[in-house]
């Protein structure tokens, strides 16, 4: 089914013909797994469908002109081109449409995603990078419109990097930066902000990247008029063309039926991009899509027959059919027998891909039945648990939930009952679930030998005459040792290249590394997650600076639905280990406030966040990160780059542990719990209340994901019997989190005596000043009587009411 990539100079007509013939019969065999997928929808043996028929012959073209190492950031419409390059076959086609969850089988997501989300592996089975320039290579999809477009950029940056910066061992993951990343969205797509932002940011940094925008006229059921100025996206975007005095993009326009036409375009495009290392657009017009967005609804609802008819006249395949036959490459009757062929292709593999689906199921449905029967024969509630059997046994296609189920339920009637055919079903239940999660929850982080629970604490060392420096310097000199030892390790960011970022922990590093590895960027913060994405995805080890902690919600989408699941959705096949640095905590005022822990954590899951209380503990996460192959996100104390800290004389080699906390007081009263800047007004209260006889133990988070993996918060409140949260977040965010892992994973409940509180922001950002901040977020008064009033409940004699 693989096309030809190669593109000759002289070729025989037979070749020709050859060539054309196998390209239609791939077109061909596209459409009729789109046509035959919305029917597995429809019947219910699939539960949504998403399809790529209309585009089959433009894909053909890209994928000739798509070499090894090259990358591809597309959407859900891209079948085609990846059974182009060899990359689905027709029964993995059809294993994604039925969630097949044996990676084998189902090689673009084992079951995660909805089909048409399409990933080539770049890891092995054991989290270890393949060579990707031996290899055709897709990055995972995502279903959020456009949201493909930021990682496209950093796919396309790291050719450049890689072609640019000296010293790196490229070996796996590049061949002199000749790779382009190519990038695929629907035309009603490029109305997103995100389109907006990839293309501005592209053209700026003039980077092997090429877009096609695969134009069928509509977004879902809305014509392009409401959709795009001009209904015409080259046409407004044509101030990007490059010309002899300004850099750009080379911009094309083809219809999306013409064959000969683009696989024309396709070849110049590519030419100038993978040579000049430019952005190249590619308006692929005049598109259909003739089953309508989705298996959710027609498009006869909202098409007119004028239209209806142009589309059956223009499809493509249809064209490219006519365009056979009339340069007499083959007569209609041998395209009929071709045809026919097909179907009947496209239908057995369909059925293969069933059996190898539904088969597994079944058995395990047989041995439930078995144990069913068994259990019912044994029991005195028999006729109900009968019931679950044979409902079970009645379904023509069952799912694992529909056998776990009725096994589960079955259980209820035998609760009082001791046999050994109760303790076979609770046995089987508990394998069953020990066997299946994993296939539905494994891998939202590397689990690999590289991932960053692996590696050791190495702890700073000092001279005797160590320097007090201001926290900035440890970061910068940490941050100059890392871009040695790495020469794939870069940096970039608002302010991060010139001026050394606003707080100067890179002061001097973009003269001492160069302008690539130490960069300034525009202000786009979506765009610059995706540069890291992107770039890690190809080897790199970027560090995307978000200048505040504010900022990272422009970004929080990318972050969320990509940067997150990259390891989740391929199930370990794919994995993008980017940092991304900011800085956020007690600045003044409503917009600078770093109030977004809660919402972050609750949107994050799959990256770790770290929360260090001072840079040398930020420098030491940076270099655990760097040693591993997971993302994070690192928050740096925003007030914290001018105080004092003493230099370590072991810069860039001690790390941080991730998942740990560190009691930084010992007390025996009260546990108090607290990460980044509050800790240090936790402290002051903590000296306070020593005063007047309260011993308070202090324990710094650390890392909130993952959060206390050696269950120390709990043994602290063993021994003081009391807890309380202090967090600058709004209530029920980061403190409700926290309190939720000590009492619910910790089961630190059993310890207490009294009730567990929590200290949290006011509802609403901090007014600005001084005095906005007090009033706003949790004082070293508001933290001293809140302890206190916890020791006044417990002895009233011992503790006065303060007011």
């Amino acid at each position: 089914m693989k096309t030809n990539p190669d593109t000759k100079t002289e070729i025989t007509f037979e070749d020709f013909k050859a060539e054309v013939l196998n390209d239609y019969k791939l077109a061909v065999t596209s459409r009729e797994c789109s046509l035959l997928g919305r029917r597995e929808v429809l019947t219910g043996k699939a539960k949504f469908g998403i399809f790529g028929d209309g585009k089959e012959i433009p894909q053909i073209a890209w994928a000739k002109a798509f070499e090894n190492g090259d990358f591809r950031s597309g959407y859900y419409r891209d079948q085609t081109f990846m059974m182009a390059i060899g990359e689905l076959t027709i029964e993995q086609f059809f294993a994604g449409l039925y969630a097949n969850t044996d990676i084998k089988d189902e090689p673009m997501s084992a079951g995660r995603q909805m089909g048409g989300h399409f990933a080539t592996h770049s890891l092995d089975a054991d989290g270890n990078w393949k060579n990707l320039t031996e290899q055709k290579n897709s990055s995972a999809d995502i279903s959020p419109t456009a949201g493909q477009m930021p990682r496209l950029l950093g796919l396309a940056q790291a050719s450049k990097i890689y072609r640019k910066v000296k010293g790196i061992d490229s070996t796996n993951f590049s061949k002199s930066g000749n790779e382009i990343a190519w990038g695929t969205i629907g035309n009603a797509s490029t109305s997103e902000g995100l389109f907006f932002e990839t293309i501005n940011a592209a053209g700026v940094l003039q980077v092997p990247m090429i877009v096609s925008i695969w134009d069928d006229n509509y977004g879902i059921s809305v014509h392009a008029r409401h959709q795009t100025t001009k209904e015409n996206i080259s046409e407004i975007l044509k101030g990007f063309q490059r010309n002899e005095d300004d850099k750009g993009y080379e911009i094309f326009r083809v219809d999306g039926w013409n064959y000969p036409e683009l696989m024309d375009t396709y070849q110049r495009a590519a030419k100038i991009s993978r040579k000049e290392h430019v952005p190249v657009m590619i308006h692929v017009q005049e598109l259909t899509q003739p089953q309508g967005h989705s298996t959710s609804g027609s498009h006869e609802r909202y098409k007119d027959q004028e239209r209806l008819a142009w589309e059956a006249e223009y499809d493509c395949n249809a064209q490219m059919r006519k365009w056979i036959i009339e340069n007499n490459i083959a007569t209609t009757e041998e395209l009929i027998v071709l045809e026919r062929s097909i179907k009947k292709d496209v239908r057995a593999a369909k059925k293969a891909a069933w059996t190898a689906f539904h088969n597994p199921i079944l058995s395990e449905r047989k041995e439930a039945l078995n144990l069913l029967g068994k259990l019912a024969a044994s029991s005195p509630n028999g006729v109900f648990i009968k019931k679950f059997k044979n409902d079970l046994e009645a379904l023509d296609e069952p799912v694992r939930r529909d056998i776990l189920s009725a096994t589960r339920r079955a259980l209820r009637y035998v609760v009082s009952e001791s046999s050994s055919e109760k303790l076979a079903l609770q046995n089987w239940i508990n394998n069953y679930i020990s066997n299946n999660q994993p296939k539905y929850s494994s891998h939202l982080h590397s689990e690999s030998e590289h991932n960053a629970l692996n590696q050791s604490e190495i702890i700073p060392t000092y001279d005797d005459d160590a320097k007090e420096v201001d926290g900035r310097v440890v970061l910068r000199e940490n941050f100059d040792a890392i871009f040695n030892r790495y020469p794939e390790a870069l940096i970039f960011g608002e302010d991060a290249g010139y001026i050394g970022d606003v707080n100067q922990g890179l002061e001097g590093l973009q003269e001492k590394y160069g302008a690539l590895r130490v960069s300034d960027t525009g202000i786009r913060e979506a765009t610059i997650i995706g540069q890291g994405i992107g770039m890690a995805m190809r080897g790199l080890r970027p560090i995307a600076e978000i200048q505040y902690l504010d900022y990272i919600m422009y970004a929080l989408q990318i972050m969320s639905d990509d940067l997150a699941t990259v390891q989740y959705r391929t199930k370990g096949r794919q994995k993008a280990p980017l940092i991304v640095r900011t800085r956020g905590h007690r600045l003044e005022g409503i917009w600078h406030s770093g109030s977004q822990m809660g919402g972050v954590l609750n949107l994050v899951r799959g990256i770790h966040v770290l929360v260090p209380r001072n840079m040398t503990k930020a420098a030491g996460f940076y270099n655990t990160l760097l040693d591993s192959d997971e993302p994070a996100l690192v928050v740096e104390c925003l007030n914290g780059y001018r105080l004092k800290e003493k230099l370590p004389n072991n810069i860039g080699k001690f790390k941080t542990p991730i998942g740990v906390v560190e009691t930084i007081r010992e007390g025996d009263d009260i546990t108090l719990v607290s990460y980044g800047s509050t800790l240090r007004l936790v402290e002051q209260a903590a000296k306070e209340l020593q005063v007047v006889g309260i011993d308070a133990e202090i324990i710094d988070v650390q890392s909130l994901l993952p959060f206390d993996l050696n269950h120390d918060i709990v043994k602290s409140i063993a021994k003081t019997n009391r807890v309380m949260v202090i967090d600058e977040d709004v209530k029920g965010g980061a403190s409700a989190y926290i309190l939720d892992q000590i009492l619910n994973v910790q089961n630190a409940f059993q310890y207490l005596d009294s009730q567990p509180k929590t200290l949290a922001a006011q509802p609403h950002r901090p007014a600005y000043g001084t005095d906005g901040d007090y009033f706003s977020k949790p004082s070293v008064e508001d933290i001293f009587e809140a302890i206190y009033g916890v020791m006044h409940e417990l002895s009233p004699d011992d503790f006065p009411k303060l007011r």
